[in-house]
């Protein structure tokens, strides 16, 4: 006997509705100043703990801008991998897409995205969260991403040209990533003339946040707080340069002036 083809949607339907509220209702909601914390009852016990790395990661993006994020953001805790590239997956539409090992949170103007840090050391690589101070700046990097985009043209970054070093470069110096071991390395790769010719590679490599978060410290240090500030609406390495009134051989060189002077 046939199952007559609307009884066929509606079941499918219901199967898909009960799903999805599944999933939803998995996630516990908790409103917190400035964003929304969602998470699951598997971090009930460590939510706290991920709350006061927000709060401070919140506090050290603003204290850097001199101003409160422009608008409310979510927070999710993911308490798998799984979990956190199944969101990429749809917000991306790419369903094939898995994160590498390393990828433990991503930050764009109304969200962030983070496998819940007590669980770096076994769902990813290069992380732990017993490093407090690295996994504080780790947090307030993708912050950082989240004030950015909240001004730039390109929300999500999706729509950019030429400024990945720009968007990182700001992410890793903002929140303290350019410290003195990363700054060595670039000042070595300077003296050594192994740095890259372009601002488009100055984002790849070993060196790529240091490389990138130099260029932002120096323009934060020749042109002041203010100027860097008028950077982030643009999307463009083009109308980035126009604004400092330079062009890129002309950034490189200060740049390399600055690091062998430091």
């Amino acid at each position: 006997m046939r199952v007559p083809l609307l009884l066929c949607r509606l079941v499918f339907f219901l199967i898909t509705f009960v799903s999805w509220k599944s999933i939803s209702d998995d996630w516990i909601t908790k409103k917190q100043k400035g964003y929304t914390l969602m998470y699951t009852a598997a971090d009930q016990q460590e939510i706290t703990a991920y709350q006061q790395l927000l709060d401070l990661g919140v506090n050290t993006v603003e204290a850097f801008f001199n101003a409160p994020f422009k608008k409310e953001f979510d927070v999710y805790v993911h308490p798998n991998r799984h979990s956190m590239d199944s969101s990429w997956q749809k917000d991306w539409k790419m369903p094939d897409f898995t994160s590498q090992c390393w990828m433990v949170a991503s930050g764009v103007a109304n969200r962030l995205d983070m496998i819940a840090p007590g669980r770096w050391d076994k769902e990813a690589c290069e992380h732990s969260y017993t490093d407090t101070q690295k996994t504080q700046q780790l947090i307030a990097h993708e912050l950082v991403h989240v004030y950015h985009g909240q001004i730039n043209a390109s929300p999500d970054f999706s729509n950019t040209e030429g400024i990945d070093w720009f968007v990182e470069g700001l992410a890793a110096y903002a929140s303290g990533q350019c410290d003195t071991s990363r700054m060595m390395a670039v000042r070595n790769a300077v003296s050594a003339h192994t740095q890259p010719a372009r601002l488009d590679s100055f984002w790849t490599g070993n060196l790529k946040y240091g490389l990138s978060g130099s260029v932002v410290m120096y323009i934060d240090k020749k042109y002041g707080r203010n100027t860097l500030k008028e950077l982030l609406p643009f999307s463009k390495k083009a109308e980035l340069l126009l604004r400092l009134h330079t062009s890129e051989t002309e950034l490189i060189a200060g740049w390399k002036k600055f690091i062998l002077n430091r």
